[in-house]
C-alpha cells in the first residue's frame, strides 16, 4: 500500500488569500514549512478507501520514522489475516482522529496475536462499574465489592487504563491508604479530646456557656469519626478487585492479572482473650479492651443468663451462648427445623442484613448447614419460648404475622438482627458486666465446649466451621481455671527429691492449727461473706452448668 510523506506550508496569497501550496516562494528553503505523512490503508467492509495522515513534523527525519512506525503496524498481519489487518487499519483510523500517540508495534503484536481488542481504551473505574453490574451471587457480597470499588477503588486507580494497569499502581494505592490511616488516627483522637473536653465544661454560667459553645462550633467543623482501613479490609479490596481483572481476562481484555501480585500485610485474625480480672481492672482504667475478640468467663456467662432470665429473646441467647449458632442463624431459625423431641435443631436458614435491608439466604457455608444437639436446659427454655409465642399468636389473633420462625416480634414479625445486638448490649449494660459482641457468645460457647471436654473436630461441626484451623485459631480460648489445671498437672509429672516450698509448708502448718483453735466462734470466714452477696466475678445458678463435665447421654447424642 502507497505512503508517502510531502513538505507544505500555510502561507497565502495576499491578494486572493488562498493558499498558496506548492507555488510558496519560501518551500525552497529547508526550515520554511512543515512536514507530513500520508498511508494508504485497507479498505472498510463496504470498499471505501480509508488513509492515516498526519503533519506538523519538523524535520524530514521524524515523518519518516513515524512513517515507518505505521507500515511497521500494518506489517503485523499477515496478508491473508483480513480481520487481522481490519483491526490494525481502524486502530490507526482512531489513534489519527484522536491525534494519539501511536501505539507501540509490541504491545500491539501481543494484543493481536491474543485476540484482544485493538482501539479499546476501557478505564478501571469503566471496568469496575460493568463487572459489578453484572455480578452474582449473595447481596451482602456485592454490597461489600460495591463498597470496595466505591471507597477505595475508583477514586485512587478508576481513571487509568485497564490494559495499562500495573503493580506498582496498586502498590501505590495501598501506600497511600495506609498514609490516610495516620490521618485518619489523627483527626479521630482530636475529635475525641474536643468531646471529652466539652464534657468536663459545666453547663451553668455565661462563661462556661460561652465555652462550651465555641468547642460546639469546633467539633461540628471537624470530620466525623471514621473507621481505619485495617490490613484485613486491604485485603478485602485486594480480593475485589483480583476478582474483577479475572473477569477482565477471561473477556480478553487484558492477559495479565496484577492484583494477584501486589505485595501486602497478611490480615490476621483476632485472638479471642478471656474476661479475667486483671483485664477487667485495665479496661476500667483506660476504657481499652485488650483485643476486639473478648470472651467472658462462665461466672459472667451465668450472671448475664440469670438477669436476661425474664427477657423475650432469653431463649435465643441461651442458644447462642450454648451451642456457638451465629446471629443470623439464630434470627433465621425456623420451627419445622427445631426438633424438641429429639433434642436437636437443623441450621438450614439465617437471616443476612446488607445495608439495613434484611434477607433470607442459605447458611454461611456448606458446612454452616447442620444439625446441633441441644442440653436439656436448652429444650426447656425453647419449650417456654414456644408456649409464649403461642400466647402471642392468640392475643394478636388475625393480626399475626406467620413466619414460621422461633425467634420473631410480639407480633410475629421477623426480627432485625441489628436490633437484636442493640438488646444484647443494654442487657449486659445494666448489670456492668465487661463488653464483649454478641458474635462473641459463639466464641464462649466454643471455649465452654473445649473446657468441658469437646475436641476441635466436635466443636468445628457445632460452629459449622468449613476449616478446623479457624475453630483452632481464632474460636477456641483457654479458660484460666483451665489453664491452671494443666499447669498443675504437668509439673506433677516431674519427679523431684525435693519440691519447692515443702520446708516452708510443713512450718507454717503448726501456726495454722494454733490460729485456727484460737479464732472466734460464728464469725464468717470471707468465703462465706462473698457467697453471701455474689457479685459480676461470682458464681451464678448457670455456672455449675457451664463448668461440669457432659454426662453419658448427652456424649452420646
Amino acid at each position: 500500500m502507497k505512503g508517502s510523506t510531502h513538505r507544505r506550508c500555510y502561507c497565502r496569497d495576499p491578494k486572493t488569500g488562498k493558499p498558496l501550496g506548492k507555488n510558496c516562494p519560501k518551500l525552497s528553503s529547508r526550515k520554511h514549512g512543515s512536514y507530513s505523512i500520508r498511508q494508504e490503508l485497507p479498505p472498510r467492509e463496504d470498499g471505501t478507501r480509508r488513509s492515516f495522515s498526519r503533519a506538523g513534523y519538523d524535520s524530514l527525519k521524524a515523518a519518516q520514522a513515524d512513517l515507518d512506525h505505521v507500515r511497521a503496524l500494518l506489517g503485523l498481519a499477515e496478508s491473508d489475516d483480513p480481520e487481522g489487518l481490519a483491526q490494525i487499519a481502524e486502530l490507526l483510523e482512531k489513534v489519527a482522529d484522536e491525534k494519539a500517540p501511536l501505539p507501540n508495534v509490541e504491545e500491539t503484536r501481543r494484543r493481536l496475536s491474543h485476540g484482544l481488542d485493538l482501539t479499546s481504551r476501557l478505564t478501571v473505574g469503566e471496568w469496575l462499574d460493568t463487572w459489578l453490574a453484572g455480578k452474582k451471587g449473595r447481596p451482602s457480597a456485592i454490597s461489600r465489592d460495591e463498597t470496595n470499588i466505591r471507597v477505595h477503588l475508583k477514586p485512587r486507580i478508576g481513571h487509568l487504563r485497564l490494559d495499562r494497569l500495573r503493580v506498582s499502581h496498586l502498590s501505590e494505592m495501598f501506600e497511600a491508604i495506609a498514609e490516610a490511616n495516620v490521618e485518619i488516627a489523627e483527626a479521630n483522637a482530636a475529635r475525641r479530646t474536643a468531646i471529652e473536653d466539652l464534657a468536663r465544661i459545666p453547663w451553668k454560667g455565661r462563661e462556661h456557656r460561652a465555652r462550651r459553645k465555641v468547642l460546639k462550633a469546633a467539633i461540628a467543623e471537624m470530620d466525623p469519626f471514621r473507621r481505619m482501613v485495617t490490613p484485613a479490609t486491604r485485603q478485602r479490596i485486594r480480593s475485589t478487585l483480583r476478582a474483577a481483572l479475572n473477569a477482565a481476562i477471561a473477556q480478553q481484555l487484558i492477559t495479565f492479572n496484577p492484583a494477584a501480585h501486589v505485595p501486602m500485610e497478611a490480615g490476621k485474625r483476632p485472638k479471642a482473650l478471656v474476661w479475667t480480672e486483671e483485664r477487667i481492672l485495665h479496661w476500667k482504667r483506660t476504657g481499652e479492651r485488650p483485643s476486639p475478640v473478648m470472651v467472658w468467663t462462665p461466672e459472667h456467662t451465668g450472671l448475664f443468663l440469670d438477669h436476661a432470665a425474664e427477657d423475650r429473646l432469653y431463649a435465643l441467647w441461651h442458644l447462642v451462648a450454648f451451642r456457638g449458632l451465629r446471629r443470623g442463624e439464630a434470627c433465621g431459625q425456623r420451627w419445622t427445623d427445631t426438633h424438641l423431641d429429639d433434642g436437636r435443631i437443623t441450621v438450614a436458614k439465617q437471616l443476612v442484613v446488607s445495608g439495613w435491608e434484611v434477607y433470607e439466604d442459605d447458611p454461611k457455608t456448606d458446612a454452616g448447614a447442620r444439625t446441633i444437639a441441644l442440653d436439656s436446659d436448652t429444650v426447656r427454655a425453647l419449650t417456654r419460648h414456644r408456649v409464649q409465642q403461642d400466647k402471642d399468636r392468640e392475643e394478636w389473633e388475625s393480626a399475626w404475622v406467620e413466619t414460621g420462625r422461633v425467634f420473631t416480634k410480639e407480633n410475629g414479625e421477623m426480627l432485625h438482627p441489628a436490633n437484636v445486638t442493640r438488646r444484647f448490649i443494654e442487657l449486659y449494660e445494666e448489670i456492668g458486666l465487661p463488653p464483649i459482641r454478641l458474635h462473641d457468645l459463639r466464641h464462649g460457647a466454643a471455649t465452654l465446649a473445649h473446657a468441658a471436654g469437646a475436641d476441635l473436630k466436635d466443636i468445628q461441626e457445632m460452629l459449622g466451621h468449613s476449616s478446623i484451623a479457624i475453630t483452632a485459631d481464632t474460636y477456641t480460648s483457654l479458660l484460666p481455671e483451665a489453664d491452671l489445671a494443666i499447669a498443675e498437672a504437668a509439673a506433677r509429672l516431674v519427679p523431684r527429691a525435693h519440691r519447692t516450698g515443702d520446708a516452708e509448708k510443713a512450718q507454717a502448718e503448726p501456726e495454722v492449727a494454733d490460729s485456727v483453735k484460737s479464732g472466734a466462734e460464728g464469725v464468717p470466714t470471707d468465703t462465706e461473706e462473698s457467697a453471701a452477696h455474689p457479685g459480676p466475678g461470682d458464681a451464678s445458678a448457670h455456672a455449675p452448668l457451664t463448668q461440669t463435665a457432659p454426662d453419658a447421654e448427652s456424649e452420646a447424642e
